[in-house]
């Protein structure tokens, strides 16, 4: 079968960094304006401080060139993703978004159980044309909703790919989930591509895992990469994430242009991992799902 989510690109570009305060704003513009260069489609959103703004100055140098969108939108109710939308593309100076990334919380968790009118209102939204297409972002904790959709054939029309952390130290749908979509060949959005930093920095240095269970995984992954053969933490992760049939691309961001230019060069060659090599980091993936993430509290991974 055509996945729906067919034409994306192996790479976008992730846009958190255009508004951390660490990254001076002229640098933001910097890398804006190369992602647009390379041809990256970008993924963005109200909660990363400043960067529609960066993004929305960038944009008015050259209207012609806007890439495609996918937006963060949330939860809850049609009204507060219509609200969401109207937040994000004001600063964007754009009136539609190509992909609304919705959020399995709050009532439209609920709906998505129970086939509540909700569903309809949403699809209502991107019929009018303020949204392409939907993609539902998943975590361990909001799981279950997704998953009873599934198989209620509720998502049907709606939701044309699914969207999660996936690099060699993060899975974030819980084991039943991530079997389900397998099955059932959806199309697939990885986000954090490198995890948020080499995995020798992150089992090394002090304070560069932000969480200690990432360093615990970076114990683990670490030996793995090695016996890769892979020079490039990059090309490794870049390599995991497409080493997954359904997965049509894959969400990194960068800071510095050197960065972004190893993740776009690679993107153009991008070939799976050995089987082995991925057979390893899923089995660790698998007891990590069953043995921590699916029992995290939310948001606290």
């Amino acid at each position: 079968m055509t996945r729906p989510l067919s034409d994306f690109p192996p790479f976008i570009y992730g846009t958190t960094r255009l508004g951390h305060a660490d990254v001076p704003r002229e640098q933001q513009r910097a890398m804006a304006r190369a992602a647009i260069d390379a041809g990256l489609w970008m993924h963005t959103s109200r909660q990363y401080d400043h960067a529609l703004e960066v993004l929305g100055e960038v944009f008015a140098e050259n209207r012609d060139a806007i890439p495609p969108l996918i937006v963060k939108l949330g939860g809850g109710t049609a009204a507060s993703v219509r609200a969401t939308l109207a937040e994000n593309v004001e600063p964007l100076g754009i009136e539609r978004i190509a992909v609304g990334q919705l959020s399995a919380t709050d009532e439209f968790a609920e709906a998505m159980v129970s086939g509540g009118p909700i569903l309809d209102e949403l699809r209502g939204i991107r019929d009018e044309g303020l949204v392409g297409r939907f993609v539902l972002e998943i975590f361990p904790w909001t799981s279950a909703a997704p998953l009873a959709a599934l198989r209620a054939g509720h998502l049907e029309g709606l939701v044309d790919g699914f969207i999660l952390y996936l690099n060699p130290l993060q899975r974030f749908a819980s084991n039943e989930l991530w079997d389900e979509l397998l099955q059932r060949d959806a199309s697939i959005i990885s986000m954090r591509t490198v995890s948020g930093a080499p995995v020798h920095t992150l089992r090394d240095v002090p304070g560069a895992a932000w969480l200690p269970y990432l360093q615990e995984r970076a114990v683990e992954v670490a030996p793995i990469f090695e016996r890769s053969g892979i020079a490039s933490w990059a090309e490794f992760c870049m390599r995991f994430a497409h080493s997954t049939p359904q997965v049509v691309s894959t969400v990194g961001s960068a800071s510095r242009r050197r960065h972004l230019d190893e993740l776009v060069e690679v993107s153009h060659r991008v070939e799976p991992l050995h089987a082995d090599i991925v057979d390893e980091l899923f089995a660790l993936q698998r007891h990590w799902s069953d043995e921590v993430d699916v029992h995290a509290e939310p948001w606290t991974m």
